[in-house]
């Protein structure tokens, strides 16, 4: 594949409006959409399953460098026609596509789906959306000139819990909010020297394509594929990038927020390979309507994450739940466990009651209740609903591309352990000219 001159890092965009769903709908004369699917193995499949499940869906296209994944899926929709490189099923079939789901691994998101949508056709893509800053810019720069219905894989963004948390937030539960906690003990990191040699690639791998555009490397078992390449530096994006995005979904949504002013990673010296096992991540972002001046957001991954903090201290000597978020405010706490809880409401030391009809009187969250097999298509059906133009998608690039910016300015920072890093928003670049080799990376032909 060429180097592509729009991954270089393009002029902010200033609006965050979302455009009615109406305006990016190609309209369907059979009212059905035709779908492509480039990764369908571990969450690919999954996506493919929920995407599938919407009764409108016809699934067309199958691709995976993994031929025992698309095996697998073929069985399940054998009227596919199936491939391994998603550059040739995008140009043969560009007349019989609808839409396209990437569920690739992070560092081939931009690829896939800037070739999709040059195509003008509508993106579903897992998060975190890109892997480099300049490709989450260029990705919301062209959906937005071609108006093209985007939707970033971040399904909690549509359950009952978060969305509750974030009207409490904006309904002022707990008074304009001065400092976010986050943290997961999850570690998508890795501490130990590259591996040396190499191993025999297995026949069902097409190793080159697997690696895409990322620099070519020699294959060894248990490093990339499957699963492991979350904790690489050219492949993944760490911990931060795969459960901080969920878990700065909702505190980023609710509190309005851009993306920083400064970064700060407190976390082990960079080795080149892998990220680090432990992180602790310091923004500080510009105010909005629902924050104080300025607010302070702290993240931790990895073993022992988070440290004990007063503002962590929860009433009754309660456990803090195993990952989550809280929301330090004016007038109280708000505690956003992740995931499948309920908020909880913290004044003085002590849980207080959420009347929820007071926050919500018309019932427009839905139903209460939670029930992980019935919520989980829901994100992907509103994806689907909006192509059809009977919905509004909830996570566009426009919005999901500032998260993934924010989540991988904390990334790159790793790179540079203890240092306060200033980030100039309007320019998309640091002030420390050092740093700003990493918002884009050189492309390997493939």
């Amino acid at each position: 594949m060429k180097k592509r001159d729009f991954l270089k890092t393009s002029a902010a965009l200033a609006s965050t409006a979302l455009l009615p769903s109406s305006a990016w709908a190609f309209g369907s004369a059979s009212n059905r959409l035709r779908t492509a699917h480039i990764g369908v193995g571990g969450m690919g499949a999954a996506d493919l399953g929920s995407i599938a499940s919407h009764q409108s869906v016809d699934v067309v296209a199958l691709c995976d460098v993994d031929a025992t994944n698309l095996e697998a899926a073929n069985k399940l929709y054998p009227k596919a026609k199936v491939y391994k490189d998603y550059r040739v099923m995008l140009n043969e079939m560009a007349s019989e596509i609808d839409a396209v789901v990437v569920s690739t691994p992070d560092h081939t998101h931009a690829p896939a789906s800037l070739m999709a949508m040059e195509m003008n056709k509508p993106v579903y893509c897992q998060k975190p959306l890109t892997h480099f800053v300049s490709e989450a810019r260029a990705m919301r720069k062209i959906a937005e000139e071609k108006n093209l219905i985007t939707q970033m894989g971040i399904q909690v963004h549509s359950f009952y819990d978060y969305k509750l948390a974030t009207v409490l937030i904006q309904s002022g539960i707990i008074g304009k909010v001065h400092t976010v906690r986050a943290w997961s003990p999850k570690n998508w990191g890795y501490d130990g020297p590259a591996p040396e040699g190499k191993d025999s690639i297995p026949e069902t791998l097409d190793w080159n394509l697997w690696l895409g555009t990322s620099p070519e490397r020699p294959f060894k078992k248990t490093y990339y594929h499957p699963g492991n390449w979350r904790k690489l530096v050219d492949y993944g994006c760490g911990t931060l990038g795969d459960m901080g995005v969920h878990i700065f979904d909702t505190p980023y949504n609710a509190l309005a927020l851009d993306v920083p002013l400064t970064i700060k990673n407190k976390c082990r010296k960079p080795n080149g390979y892998g990220f680090p096992e432990n992180n602790s991540v310091t923004y500080t972002f510009p105010g909005t309507a629902y924050t104080a001046e300025t607010l302070t957001w702290i993240w931790s991954d990895g073993r022992g994450a988070p440290a004990p903090h007063k503002d962590l201290k929860l009433p009754n000597k309660d456990k803090l739940p195993l990952q989550g978020a809280m929301f330090i405010g004016e007038k109280g706490r708000l505690l956003l466990p992740h995931f499948m809880e309920r908020p909880r409401h913290i004044v003085n030391g002590e849980y207080q009651e959420i009347d929820i009809k007071k926050y919500d009187p018309n019932n427009a969250l839905g139903n209460t209740e939670n029930d992980y097999e019935r919520d989980a298509p829901k994100h992907y059906h509103q994806f689907v609903d909006a192509c059809l133009g009977k919905d509004q998608v909830s996570a566009p690039f426009s919005y999901a591309s500032r998260l993934t910016e924010t989540i991988l300015l904390g990334v790159i920072a790793g790179r540079f352990p203890n240092k306060t890093l200033h980030w100039d928003n309007a320019n998309a670049r640091f002030k420390e000219e050092e740093a700003n080799a990493f918002l884009s990376g050189n492309y390997r032909d493939f």
